[in-house]
């Protein structure tokens, strides 16, 4: 539950957030400009994953609002049912301390579908069919919060009596492309997907009526003032939509360029197709770039911090060594996105902190590693010099062995920072930003182009920190210890 607090004002910045797949990112983008152009400071954090990341980051605060749908709202958010009205919904939603406002217009419903000409040979025409004995072959490839939702795969199955087992996962933008290369022959799809035409799907006709209405309409923290967005009710029909999102997916427009085009006018002006260049080094470009480097070497700095003296630890007290270098090497081995959800529930926000705290943890077990490796490999016989003449093992270690360990040391710094440089990708799934936003994107609408404008940059990050790592052991570390490293 979350604490309303005071009221948003106009003067206050607004956060607003989406989902991963097309229409989201252009709702959101057309709330964020919708707020700018009533003078009221208004960030963007695309893509963040499915609904219930959502939910954590609304009543964390690090979202204000964000482009939601009824049907969701009733059966992921509050475990209901039922098509109630807006003001029902927003009496059930209140004890939570979110509101939902500003109806845009349309129903987005799922729906089932499949090729047209593979629905003609086989003779399905409704979800019912397909519990005919011919229809028993087909591949289920459906996107991965479709088979976890409340109203998705497992209810659907359950009222249908449908047969098949363990769906491939994928994400939506994939999807379009996977059943045309007849990887797979049912996809979910959203009713106003631009592709489907394009791509000559069969919509299979839900006769149970089981999917509810998923009316468009903006779910937000009651603090806040929806008065700002109200010029957006109504706006956006089925049609306007399926438009909207054909510009991103078929005529290669930015989510920016979509949402501006669409506030400014209601007839949608020509323009130019952009180039890579110009998507690469567009006007994000700077902004990316400074997450992505606080992401990398915010925490590399801690894991130095943190992962040396542990290094060292086991290296003093050999018996520790077993137990640290466990640790920090199951650490390793634990999915990027799981990790990601877990710190979202410990932390409670989305956003920079758990994405540093998971980079932190990855960077650990490269520079312990080292560390204790390094310490390992200097000789005995120095040590004891150095304590006959006269030193602490502490100032031996200080002056002696860490100098000594040294080029072990930094190449575990240098293989941290570079791993960092593309697991830090991985956080733009929950609002961390970097370059990995644009590869997000991309993957949303199955844009190639989209994704390697994310993509190579970071590539060109990981080699400058290589070769900057490799100028400051040339410039810090003598010629003899260079050369033995």
């Amino acid at each position: 539950m979350m604490a309303c607090g005071a009221a948003v004002h106009a003067a206050d910045s607004v956060t607003v957030g989406s989902k991963r797949f097309t229409e989201s990112y252009v709702l959101g983008e057309i709330v964020r400009q919708t707020y700018e152009r009533a003078g009221i400071p208004a960030t963007h954090k695309q893509g963040l994953g499915n609904t219930g990341i959502l939910e954590q980051a609304l009543s964390s605060g690090a979202v204000d609002v964000y482009p939601e749908y009824t049907g969701t709202i009733v059966r992921e958010l509050l475990k209901r049912e039922g098509n109630p009205s807006l003001d029902e919904l927003n009496t059930w939603l209140a004890p939570r301390g979110l509101k939902a406002a500003v109806p845009l217009g349309f129903n987005d419903t799922y729906a089932i579908a499949m090729l047209e000409s593979q629905a003609q040979q086989l003779g399905i025409e409704r979800i019912s069919d397909l519990l005919k004995p011919q229809a028993a072959a087909l591949r289920p490839g459906l996107s991965h919060e479709f088979l976890e939702r409340a109203d998705g795969w497992p209810a659907l199955k359950a009222a249908y009596r449908l047969a098949y087992d363990k769906p491939a996962g994928l994400d939506h933008g994939l999807a379009y492309d996977a059943i045309a290369a007849h990887r797979v022959d049912l996809i979910d799809i959203y009713s106003t997907d631009a592709k489907v035409g394009r791509y000559k799907l069969r919509v299979l006709k839900d006769d149970l009526n089981f999917f509810p209405k998923y009316d468009a309409v903006l779910l937000m923290r009651a603090a806040l003032d929806p008065a700002p967005l109200q010029a957006l009710a109504g706006r956006i029909d089925e049609a306007a939509m399926i438009s909207l999102n054909a510009q991103v997916e078929l005529d290669g427009k930015s989510f920016a360029e979509v949402a501006r085009q669409f506030l400014s006018s209601s007839a949608v002006a020509a323009s130019k197709p952009i180039t890579f260049a110009q998507r690469l080094f567009g006007p994000d470009f700077a902004r990316l770039t400074g997450q992505h480097l606080l992401l990398v070497f915010g925490s590399l700095a801690v894991a130095v911090l943190v992962g040396v003296p542990l290094g060292v630890a086991a290296w003093r007290w050999p018996r520790s060594a077993g137990l640290v270098m466990g640790a920090v090497s199951v650490l390793q081995t634990v999915p990027s996105l799981a990790l990601l959800a877990f710190l979202i529930a410990v932390v409670g926000s989305i956003g920079l902190l758990p994405a540093l705290i998971a980079l932190f943890l990855y960077a650990l077990l490269p520079i312990v590693r080292n560390t204790h490796a390094g310490l390992q490999g200097v000789s005995a016989g120095l040590a004891q010099a150095a304590l006959s003449l006269g030193l602490t093992p502490r100032q031996a270690l200080r002056h002696v062995q860490l100098p000594l360990a040294a080029p072990t040391l930094l190449a575990g710094i240098k293989t941290a920072a570079v791993i960092n440089v593309g697991t830090a990708t991985v956080a733009a799934f929950i609002g961390a930003g970097g370059y990995g936003e644009r590869i997000v994107a991309g993957l949303a609408v199955n844009d190639t182009a989209a994704m390697l404008a994310g993509a190579l940059p970071a590539a060109v990050l990981a080699l400058l920190v290589q070769y900057g790592f490799d100028a400051i052991e040339k410039r810090l570390l003598p010629a003899p210890l260079r050369s033995s490293a």
